[in-house]
């Protein structure tokens, strides 16, 4: 399901000078539904202590937020996925990204009588998505939970029907792991899924999830825990099962961390490292270097400014992980190309 968000606060500005100044600063904003939770988190926070700024904000897809950037219908976006060259090319000036936080997408599922977490191999999803995998008792699924007594139903996959960085991740993991995937399918925010249902949005793959048995998924951690639905364990790169937690997503960014390009655009998913969690991203706000109204600018500045700093103390409650320092420090210093 489609879900809006609109988020009222009042900003400070980032200057004394911009403070000094009257009216109210609007910003319009939309993308990803895979950090929304945290985005809410930090807008509510934001308002008991900030004023001066209203900032309308659409959860409706990282596609769409990346459409309306591109068109100049809003102030910023944001995405699940890092803009392409080709979609750089088509913004009006430049765009910029800024890392916000870090989260995991989980397999969901809905199997009448299983209840326990199961393990997914890589190969098993990617088979599932495929349309090769097509029953849950399917040799490649059992081997990987001994003891468990899995039904021979039909799979009912489900995925993403809007365009969705949730869906980026999801693909980009399933293309390092799966040859098949990587030819047939590829990694993007719109694939040409072979099977399965769509929904809306992670609420919408959640609720679809949730209402039809033996059903498959893949939704950003926060919407499994919220819902109470449960999520396996993936394969990683060093061949562990190893279940979504903040840990897990740490250890995935911790290299790419490291060697983060100026333009902040990097994968994690499929990481090297026995505790890494494999299917980890960053989440981006894609923001304009030149705002016509300095108003505007200044505002973004600010919230951005508290959002690497103080902001990241309510990340972890919300189940994703804190950027790490170093991307903080890189942060900090492209704060000076908004204007």
């Amino acid at each position: 399901m489609r879900k809006t968000l609109v988020v009222l606060f009042l900003l400070a500005a980032f200057s004394g000078t911009a403070g000094a100044q009257s009216g109210t600063v609007l910003l319009n904003a939309a993308g990803a539904t895979f950090p929304a939770p945290i985005y809410t988190k930090w807008f509510d926070v934001y308002h008991t202590a900030h004023s001066n700024v209203q900032i309308n904000y659409q959860a409706i897809g990282s596609g769409a937020g990346i459409a309306q950037l591109t068109a100049g219908t809003v102030d910023f976006g944001a995405s699940d996925m890092p803009m392409t060259d080709d979609q750089l090319a088509k913004v009006k000036g430049k765009a910029l990204h800024f890392p916000t936080v870090l989260g995991a997408v989980v397999p969901t599922y809905n199997i009448p009588g299983v209840t326990g977490d199961l393990n997914f191999t890589q190969k098993a999803l990617a088979g599932i998505y495929l349309g090769t995998i097509t029953k849950w008792n399917d040799p490649e699924i059992v081997k990987a939970n001994p003891g468990v007594k899995l039904p021979a139903d039909d799979i009912v996959v489900v995925h993403r029907s809007d365009g969705s960085g949730t869906s980026f991740i999801f693909t980009d993991f399933l293309s390092k792991v799966s040859p098949d995937w990587k030819s047939k399918v590829g990694a993007g925010t719109s694939p040409n899924w072979p099977v399965g249902l769509g929904g809306k949005g992670n609420d919408g793959v959640t609720g679809l999830v949730k209402q039809t048995p033996d059903s498959i998924g893949y939704v950003e951690l926060i919407y499994a825990l919220s819902q109470k639905i449960p999520y396996g364990a993936v394969q990683n790169a060093a061949g562990k099962f190893m279940k979504a937690d903040l840990t897990g997503v740490s250890a995935a960014a911790a290299g790419a961390a490291k060697t983060m390009p100026d333009d902040f655009r990097v994968s994690i998913t499929n990481a090297p490292g026995p505790g890494s969690y494999p299917i980890s991203s960053f989440t981006w706000l894609l923001i304009p270097a030149h705002f016509d109204d300095a108003n505007k600018g200044q505002a973004v500045k600010g919230f951005l400014a508290w959002m690497i700093g103080d902001g990241q103390s309510y990340n972890e409650g919300l189940s994703y992980a804190k950027l790490p320092p170093p991307v903080v420090a890189k942060e900090k210093k492209a704060l000076s190309q908004i204007q």
